[in-house]
């Protein structure tokens, strides 16, 4: 049995199943402070300590047996299939990576020159907007 992208506090008080894209990290900071009184200085995403995730091995047996015993409240998350394709979109494709560069990188050109899209200048940390 496995659960990726299952969170929990570390109360145990709730179980937070990760849909990405869909407030995620906002989520994850918010259940942060509900245990610990402070958001996480940091991505959450980054977070080894302040909450149990699936990835973390000793996590594991407590989120299964919280699963399996109906022991939390467990909720998820979902929004509105465009707006996640779009968000999805401008972070994946338009957007900077963590590592500093854009994941589909050679992609960009095309879509500047065959759409109009803005992706935030070739270094992409300028202005843009998603809407336009």
């Amino acid at each position: 049995m496995g659960f990726p992208g299952t969170w929990m506090t570390e109360s145990e008080s709730v179980l937070y199943r990760v849909v990405p894209k869909c407030a995620c990290s906002t989520i994850g900071q918010i259940m942060h402070y509900s245990d610990h009184g402070t958001f996480y200085d940091g991505d959450i995403h980054d977070a080894k300590e302040g909450l149990h995730k699936w990835a973390l091995e000793a996590s594991q047996p407590l989120i299964e047996a919280n699963v399996r015993d109906h022991t939390s409240y467990s909720f998820t998350c979902v929004r509105n299939p465009y707006t996640r394709i779009l968000s999805s979109f401008f972070d994946k494709i338009c957007g900077i990576q963590r590592n500093g560069k854009r994941y589909r990188g050679n992609l960009v050109p095309l879509l500047i020159q065959k759409y109009g899209i803005e992706v935030g200048g070739e270094d992409g940390k300028q202005e843009f907007d998603q809407i336009a």
